[in-house]
């Protein structure tokens, strides 16, 4: 059967009733012991509420309603009280606006303490008071209450008042809301006069109906009286084979009614007991009678497994605090230390004994002078008193340093801790500060270093601040030095560097590259900018390790000129390269073929066809035949090195008898200079053999650099031709006697058109170079006025690819 509100007092008196109006003489006969019971369930209480104010959760979980008035916010003075800030059950909050129905305010803290503060009410002695008078008593003296407020029908409260430091808190319990089974006994006896009083028979019928076990013993121990629910927890089948057999509901039970039997005092004792085959927390309370002894047993488990769950919580709140390495220091309201963690007694090398002492506040820190762990202060005893004045004046969390002796520094936090004493948090910052110290300097030198830059620098962090920048950025956009203070925003300055630079898209990618942490955007990028002045701009976004993301911009206006002039001056060679192209094809057909028609009809004359000619004629003919070959030649040569420069030469690779080459160029040598008295011999080693080369480049060096030789030395002199191998090298060698060459003029002797006389193109060593050059070998020159004049040829035995080394020619010294 489900009870209802109304019922649960009747049912708390019905249980007084069973023993008979002799109950309503033992209460009085009694009084003190009740007093005194009252008083010990006060504390308990008080220890209770203590406990469970600690965490959010539980406090919301109480089944009443919590007032609290912060410092002297409540008015003493005034017909009304201030209303106070409100803790507790939405249910029991409901509970209590029902008692409110003569209040007239809206806010429901008014309405509370409008409608309780003068009903009728009873302390712990007995005597009638109100809540307004004792709330005011205890705002002035300090003094704790504890009070059964009386309401309409017959329905109670109980209001229990203290102070935690600065404020005052009142605890207000519906006792019709929860449940008779947590009721105070004050509470209970309350009801029980009220109920006797005006239905004795009622009471005892309810006490008979009530949910939790009730039973009554004899002064020599019997089981005299038990209610149905007292049957049912001992498993019996009816009350009168219980009352026969003297079922107990467990062994303490019996020693526990024995104690309240010889002290004639009320017991109070919650364990565990098997009800129903489960293991169920019970309080069982026992009160003395006139001729035995009540008790009453109520099932708490719920409320046991929340105790439970608290101190498990607490002890894994001290555990987790013993790993932090941050000391850790809790004192309570009366200033005594209630906890610390291993971190503060390591940091202040404190004896664990002391420390388990509880020392007070102030004991701690004259200990900590006494081993000079405290920073110096000239008037110590003024510091002492502001440190503990901590637990009256503090609000939120106070934050200062400590320097101390041993150079160390510490970073001190003081909060006001949940059950109204402090809590103090030190941090040693000793290598934060440090760390700070360098950090400090190497932005300072990081700065210096980027105001040397000629480029423009900025370092955005990932929130789009601006962390770093050179003054050479501020310059670039024109920026004020106020705008880049105070890390401000990357849209501000963009706004400000619009007008040089319109594109908002641009600036909107360049912003995507630092907000945006995704492996995508968090790339090298680049790009370029051409402002409203004319100038070009190029940037490039780099993203650091530590998230930031730097920004370079660099002004490539001048270098975007001289690549422009570089540009058209590359078309201009371009477009020589072209005329000089059409040009060799022009010489090859303009010049070469009127070329050949003299030269074929000179030869005609030369042979008489047509009639004998006289020496005159023979004369001029074979001048028209020589000049006509030395012409074709130097057309020939001029195309060869047209064709070299133009890159379009492919050699004929092949194998040469390179000695036998060197003898057919003797040879024609020899006939050449017959006239000339010049010498011309060969020094061939013995293991030149065969080479890979072009056979016609290698004839064309030979006798151009005999002919070289021939013009350039004197009757009676002689030329050497010598050849030797050198590992995969072949060493050509044509020394001359002749005038030699002067030391300036040996480094342009390679060049294209260069002739130290007049009777040459300058095309002869050109070429050689050239040819030399196409089959990877390099040239070198070794000669000096009246000395003669020796040209080294340093030639691969296999050819290498077409085009050359590129490297220098060498210069013999």
């Amino acid at each position: 059967m489900q009870l209802t509100a109304e019922q649960v007092p009747l049912i708390v008196a019905a249980g007084a009733l069973a023993l008979g109006l002799a109950f309503i003489l033992w209460a009085l006969r009694t009084s003190d012991g009740a007093r005194g019971a009252a008083k010990r369930f006060k504390e308990r209480a008080g220890e209770s509420e203590t406990a469970l104010a600690e965490i959010k959760s539980v406090l919301g979980a109480h089944p009443g309603v919590i007032l609290v008035w912060q410092g002297e916010d409540i008015d003493l003075e005034g017909a009304e009280i201030t209303a106070p800030d409100i803790h507790g059950s939405p249910v029991a909050l409901a509970s209590l606006l029902r008692f409110t129905d003569d209040a007239v305010a809206i806010d429901p803290a008014v309405r509370i303490m409008e409608g309780l503060a003068d009903l009728e009410a009873r302390d712990a002695s007995g005597m009638d008071t109100t809540l307004r008078i004792r709330l005011r008593e205890l705002a002035e003296l300090g003094q704790p209450f504890s009070l059964t407020l009386i309401g309409p029908n017959g329905r109670f409260l109980e209001a229990d008042g203290r102070t935690a430091g600065a404020r005052v808190v009142v605890w207000v319990t519906d006792s019709t809301i929860k449940g008779l089974e947590e009721s105070s006994a004050r509470g209970r006896l309350e009801e029980a006069r009220q109920v006797i009083a005006r239905d004795p028979t009622a009471f005892l019928d309810m006490l008979g109906k009530a949910p939790f076990p009730a039973w009554r013993i004899s002064g020599v121990g019997r089981l005299q009286w038990a209610n149905p629910a007292y049957v049912e927890a001992v498993e019996g089948d009816t009350l009168d084979r219980v009352l026969e057999r003297q079922v107990m509901l467990d062994e303490k039970a019996v020693e526990q009614i024995r104690r309240t039997l010889s002290e004639g005092t009320e017991i109070d004792e919650t364990r565990h007991i098997a009800i129903a085959g489960k293991r169920r927390a019970m309080r069982i309370l026992s009160f003395p009678l006139s001729g035995g002894v009540g008790a009453m047993a109520f099932d708490v488990t719920e409320q046991e497994q929340a105790r439970d769950d608290l101190d498990k919580h607490v002890k894994a709140h001290d555990e987790t605090l013993n790993h932090v390495a941050d000391a850790v220091a809790i004192f309570s309201a009366d200033r005594k230390l209630t906890f610390h963690n291993r971190a503060f007694a390591k940091m202040w090398e404190l004896d664990e004994g002391f420390l388990l002492d509880m020392p007070s506040h102030g004991q701690l820190l004259d200990r900590l002078r006494e081993r000079r762990r405290l920073p110096a202060r000239n008037d110590y005893a003024a510091w002492r008193a502001e440190e503990l004045a901590s637990y009256l004046d503090i609000s939120g969390i106070q934050e200062d340093e400590w320097h101390l002796p041993d150079n160390r520094t510490l970073k001190v936090t003081r909060q006001r801790h949940p059950m109204g004493g402090l809590l103090l948090l030190f941090k040693d910052i000793t290598s934060e500060l440090g760390l700070r110290t360098k950090y400090n300097a190497m932005i300072k030198t990081q700065g210096k270093t980027l105001d040397s830059l000629h480029e423009a620098v900025a370092v955005f962090g990932s929130d789009g601040r601006l962390k770093l920048s050179n003054q050479a950025f501020a310059e670039l956009w024109g920026l004020e030095d106020e705008l880049l203070l105070d890390e401000p925003d990357y849209d501000d300055i963009a706004d400000c560097c619009l007008p040089l630079f319109h594109d908002r898209e641009i600036w909107k990618q360049i912003k995507g590259h630092i907000t945006d942490p995704s492996s995508n955007a968090r790339q090298m990028t680049t790009g370029e900018m051409k402002r409203a002045d004319g100038s070009v701009v190029t940037y490039v976004t780099k993203p650091l390790p530590d998230g930031n993301t730097l920004i370079a911009f660099a002004d490539v206006s001048a270098q975007r000129s001289v690549e422009g002039a570089l540009r058209e001056r590359a078309e201009a060679f371009e477009a020589a390269d072209r005329l000089k192209t059409e040009f060799v094809r022009n010489v090859n057909y303009q010049l070469r073929s009127p070329l050949q028609t003299i030269l074929g009809y000179a030869e005609f004359l030369q042979m008489e066809k047509i009639g004998k000619l006289n020496d005159a004629q023979h004369d001029k003919i074979g001048a028209i035949c020589e000049a006509s070959v030395h012409l074709n030649g130097l057309i020939g040569n001029i195309l060869d090195l047209a064709m070299i420069e133009a890159g379009r030469l492919d050699l004929d690779i092949s194998e040469v008898d390179l000695a036998a080459l060197i003898k057919e160029t003797v040879a024609i040598g020899v006939t050449n200079v017959a006239d000339t008295e010049v010498e011309v011999i060969a020094e061939i080693a013995d293991d030149i053999g065969m080479i890979q080369a072009d056979e016609k480049r290698i004839r064309q060096i030979l006798f151009n650099l005999v002919s070289n030789g021939l013009r350039f030395t004197d009757a009676g002199g002689k030329i050497v031709i010598s050849v030797e191998r050198m590992g995969d090298t072949a060493k050509l060698t044509v020394k001359d006697n002749g005038r030699g060459i002067p030391a300036e003029d040996q480094a342009t002797r390679f060049d294209s058109f260069t002739s130290s006389d007049q009777h040459g193109a300058g095309l002869g060593l050109s070429l050689v170079k050239h040819f030399v050059q196409l089959h990877g070998g390099n040239v070198g020159i070794k000669s000096g006025p009246g000395r003669g004049t020796e040209v080294i040829c340093w030639i691969p035995v296999e050819a290498q690819s077409p085009g050359g080394t590129g490297e220098p020619d060498r210069i013999a010294a």
